[in-house]
């Protein structure tokens, strides 16, 4: 049947065999190249491999094409020449990690390495966080955390209440490791380049257990382009996972675990690292995190909000975004600059304001320093006011 097939072009007889053998064991397909030369494209399935393997005198006598099939379990689409070597007949049984289906398709995919590279990548920088009980008695240690080393030095990241009483808010751990040698440290990403969907890990030591790894994807940054406080994940989160990393496939920290909601399955949250690393900034200058304050209580406002404030007072004035101040704390810096209640927010430091974050952000490092605000009243009267931001007192 198969010398019937030949044509006298080599590489089209060898298609014509190859398509009607697919009628008897399936699972090929070709196609040719549009260059002139005798290159073909092949994907095979597994059990027409094998037939091609058993049968192979044959078709060396009548193809005369030695090199044109090789495939893997399954079969994939490849491009051979008609020069190339003959391929051994196991050739497809590569070792875990060579085959190219082990890659990723791209930046960012999940391949079949991709979450244990991730995790070795970050998990030497992971600690465990435990204080010392016991003061008059028997001395051990409860393991209340975890944590990461962000640089060689020793400098751990985890979060506030793995290292402080929350009685007395008094720090019960303070320094750094000592070590006569670098430490490893994990690579600090970014949170901002997180997408829902996006695959993250946590690892960390929960209940005491080390080298502890679950995975998940991002499942909410925010609507409307609004960033949240908070990274929602599906990663399994327990005791002691707090101040542990969350690690994108890149093995980078983009957030640092901080809590479970315990009656709910896969729900569990982060702190972006973006906020993180801005924190850390604050205390290498500072030694603590100077929070700024103005003493306003604010609304974001929307066109919906819009149209029901001006439902209830005409006088309301016609903004389309913007931050409502429904309240000014007697003595503060906003009430010694001017602020009244019913105060709309159209600009902040020379920008336009569309939300409180905008107004956080820019007053981040600005304490201490003037920024003009302008506000529109009732009627839509316009005014300029001049407030310093404070550093906000924890007790207040």
């Amino acid at each position: 049947m198969f010398r019937r097939l030949l044509t006298p072009r080599p590489c089209r007889s060898a298609a014509t065999g190859l398509l009607a053998l697919t009628a008897f064991y399936g699972g090929a397909a070709l196609a040719s190249s549009s260059s002139s030369s005798d290159d073909v494209a092949v994907s095979i399935s597994a059990p027409l491999w094998q037939f091609l393997s058993s049968t192979s005198e044959l078709f060396l006598r009548d193809f005369t094409l030695p090199s044109l099939f090789s495939s893997p379990p399954g079969g994939f689409f490849t491009r051979y020449s008609s020069t190339s070597p003959l391929p051994d007949s196991n050739s497809y049984r590569e070792p875990l990690g060579k085959n190219r289906n082990d890659a990723p398709c791209c930046p960012g995919c999940l391949g079949r390495n991709s979450i244990a590279e991730a995790a070795a990548a970050a998990g030497p920088a992971v600690v465990n966080i435990s204080v010392v009980q016991g003061l008059y008695g028997p001395m051990f240690g409860k393991s209340i955390g975890s944590g990461t080393i962000i640089d060689p030095d020793g400098t751990i990241l985890t979060c506030a209440h793995c290292v402080a009483d929350f009685h007395s808010m008094r720090r019960v751990s303070k320094g750094k490791i000592q070590s006569k040698t670098p430490l490893p440290a994990a690579k600090l990403g970014s949170s901002s380049k997180l997408r829902p969907g996006d695959w993250v890990i946590a690892l960390g030591c929960p209940l005491s257990l080390q080298n502890t790894i679950t995975s998940g994807i991002v499942s909410d940054l925010g609507l409307g382009g609004v960033r949240r406080e908070y990274l929602q994940t599906d990663c399994a989160i327990n005791e002691g996972n707090s101040g542990g990393p969350l690690v994108n496939l890149d093995g980078e920290v983009v957030g640092v675990n901080i809590m479970k909601v315990a009656a709910a399955d896969g729900l569990s949250f982060a702190v972006p690292i973006d906020s993180v690393i801005k924190i850390v900034e604050q205390f290498r200058k500072n030694g603590r995190v100077v929070r700024p304050w103005l003493g306003l209580k604010m609304l974001d406002l929307n066109e919906m909000k819009i149209a029901q404030f001006k439902e209830k007072d005409a006088s309301f004035p016609d903004v389309v975004k913007g931050v409502l101040v429904p309240v000014v704390t007697p003595g503060s810096p906003a009430d010694r600059a001017g602020f009244r209640p019913g105060d709309v927010v159209v600009e902040f430091d020379g920008k336009p304001v569309g939300g409180i974050k905008e107004i956080v952000d820019t007053m981040e490092d600005q304490v201490g320093k003037p920024l003009k605000v302008l506000v529109k009243r009732a009627n839509n009267k316009s005014v300029a006011l001049t407030v310093v931001p404070e550093e906000a007192d924890i007790d207040r």
